[in-house]
């Protein structure tokens, strides 16, 4: 029974169309919630992070916070061997670039980069925010904890550095905590400015804004319920691509989407007591996240947080009102529900970064005929590809046939005109890249 079992599981762990990684259950189960909680805690301690606070004190303002970050990231590098390459990364921002520019002053992010082994120029980024703020968008000297905004999303990034760098990966994955969010998100800015002036291929980024707090203004309590935000499509993409979506689709089929339910995908295979709830929006109606620079820059990026938030502990003075306590103070984060929404992140992470690169050059026919047919050319380090094909109106990807190694297939008796469609590649563990949706037509 012993050698069946072990025969099975070989089997369907080694097969290109695996269904699961039993080293993602392990990620999962690694996550902490005490640690989370500490660095939150620390990350609170600091009194304000608003990104034109006190740079010198060791003990309060955004430079000592910046210094704490990294040292926990060099921490976590010297105990894995070295893996992370751990630095700053700043831009100056001058006075009166915007109105919560009251001078001149250095943003500056603090990165983590674990070099992948075979495709060390594919990058793939989880991030959190360093600043926080009061009421007042220009108060940099009131105490402004930030306990879930952002707190929560930073201690979640130096969770998964922690949990990740255990382990080795084909593609890089950095871990990042980005200044100037509430400034007019400049540290997503100028980071996605070095990612492009050093020729990055970034396969996506997750900004985690807010993964922290469970019981929403509106009364609803769920511990189990999230978010991903995701632009439809880019807004690099030229007129003439345009113009073809217009006769062949693709209104809701951009790169991030993709990442989105990629995302989406994952939870739902290794954490299913999770909600994943995609949101086809940018980010929040009228409000910004620090995805959207990298979306500017063309890049894939998603926001990930919770489902239900409570605006009297967002961008507020800590005071007592009403009978309503306002701040975004300690006691109000779940430290569990946290953990979770980072264990999302990291079997993500894991999952791509093991994964091959996307097929390119994915294109569509079948105009007029019976069958649905796809080509694309081929990814290194991919053992097979999958076809994937989903009602127009359907969210997700709820179809799939794993057809092997090979660079076209045809459905035969999918209709062309009453599905949309797209290929993944597979690699020898069974673990995928984004689905990518046609951007071609051959008859």
């Amino acid at each position: 029974m012993r050698l069946l079992f072990a025969l099975i599981f070989t089997i369907s762990f080694c097969t290109p169309y695996a269904q699961t990684d039993s080293r993602i259950y392990d990620i999962i189960s690694d996550v902490s919630p005490e640690r989370i909680e500490s660095d939150i805690a620390t990350l609170a301690d600091f009194g304000t992070r608003h990104t034109l606070s006190d740079t010198t004190s060791n003990t309060r303002g955004i430079g000592a916070a910046r210094r704490w970050i990294k040292a926990e990231f060099d921490k976590i590098s010297a105990e894995c061997g070295e893996c992370l390459d751990v630095f700053y990364q700043k831009d100056l921002v001058k006075e009166g670039a915007n109105n919560r520019i009251t001078r001149d002053v250095w943003v500056v992010n603090v990165v983590a980069v674990q070099k992948g082994t075979k495709y060390p120029n594919h990058y793939i980024i989880m991030s959190g925010d360093i600043d926080s703020r009061v009421s007042d968008s220009n108060d940099y000297t009131s105490d402004s904890p930030g306990a879930n905004d952002n707190a929560s999303g930073m201690a979640g990034t130096i969770e998964a550095a922690r949990v990740l760098s255990k382990y080795k990966f084909e593609k890089s994955i950095i871990y990042l905590g980005l200044s100037g969010e509430e400034q007019g998100l400049f540290g997503g800015k100028g980071f996605a400015e070095y990612a492009t002036v050093n020729n990055w291929d970034i396969v996506g980024v997750f900004n985690n804004d807010m993964i922290g707090n469970i019981r929403g203004v509106n009364g609803v309590i769920s511990n189990r319920d999230f978010r991903i935000f995701s632009e439809p499509v880019p807004p690099t993409e030229s007129e003439s691509e345009r113009n073809r979506r217009r006769f062949y689709g693709g209104e809701v089929d951009g790169i991030s989407r993709q990442l989105a339910r990629y995302v989406h995908a994952t939870t739902r295979k290794y954490m299913p007591e999770m909600n994943p709830i995609l949101i086809y929006r940018l980010d929040r109606f009228g409000r910004g996240g620090h995805h959207r620079p990298f979306n500017d820059a063309g890049f894939a990026g998603i926001r990930i947080m919770e489902a239900h938030e409570n605006y009297t502990q967002q961008h507020q003075d800590i005071r007592m009102e009403d009978n309503i306590e306002y701040g975004d103070l300690l006691k109000f984060v779940n430290f569990d529900y946290a953990a979770r929404l980072t264990a999302v992140n990291a079997i993500s992470l894991a999952s791509l970064a093991w994964a091959p690169p996307a097929p390119t050059s994915v294109a569509i026919g079948g105009i007029v005929e019976p069958s649905a047919k796809l080509k694309w050319r081929k990814s290194e380090g991919a053992t097979g590809y999958k076809v994937y094909w989903r009602e127009t109106t359907s969210p997700t990807w709820d179809n799939s046939r794993y057809v092997g190694d090979v660079n076209e297939f045809t459905l035969d008796g999918i209709v062309i005109d009453n599905y949309f469609f797209g290929v993944s590649a597979v690699g020898p563990g069974g673990h995928e890249s984004v689905v990518v949706f046609p951007s071609a037509i051959f008859r």
